[in-house]
């Protein structure tokens, strides 16, 4: 037998034996490229939409309205706690959102989900950590 023959033999048989050995070399070159390709941005986290103009105006006034009847109508507090930057700059964003469409169970706060999507409630979140001013 020819040396490398006998080394390609050697590797069909080393193979057969340990199968797992395929699969770990197969799923490190996936995680390596995947990797790869995240780390030079192809991969990336989806944005969240921005609302349109006519509804960010929309939100806005539900904002001053809804949310303003309970967290007081310059959202620094009232029935429900202030939603003013400073106050809410330290809570998740994410959790937040949920929040805003879920409600809080055994409070006054109501879910929201069904006026407002998720984007438009991390617009809102966005919006409120930057600190709402008003223009009347």
């Amino acid at each position: 037998m020819i040396p490398s023959a006998k080394k390609k033999a050697s590797a069909i048989e080393e193979n057969r034996k340990y199968p797992w050995m395929i699969y770990r070399s197969v799923f490190g070159v996936l995680l390596l490229a995947s990797n790869i390709v995240a780390g030079v941005g192809l991969i990336a986290a989806p944005a969240e939409a921005e609302p349109s103009s006519a509804r960010q105006n929309e939100l806005i006034y539900r904002l001053r309205h809804d949310c303003g009847s309970c967290h007081g109508m310059t959202l620094k507090g009232g029935l429900g706690p202030p939603l003013v930057a400073a106050k809410i700059a330290e809570t998740d964003q994410e959790q937040l959102v949920e929040t805003i469409l879920h409600g809080v169970e055994g409070t006054p706060m109501p879910p929201w989900n069904f006026e407002i999507n998720r984007d438009e409630a991390a617009w809102l979140v966005r919006l409120l950590k930057k600190g709402v001013r008003y223009e009347d």
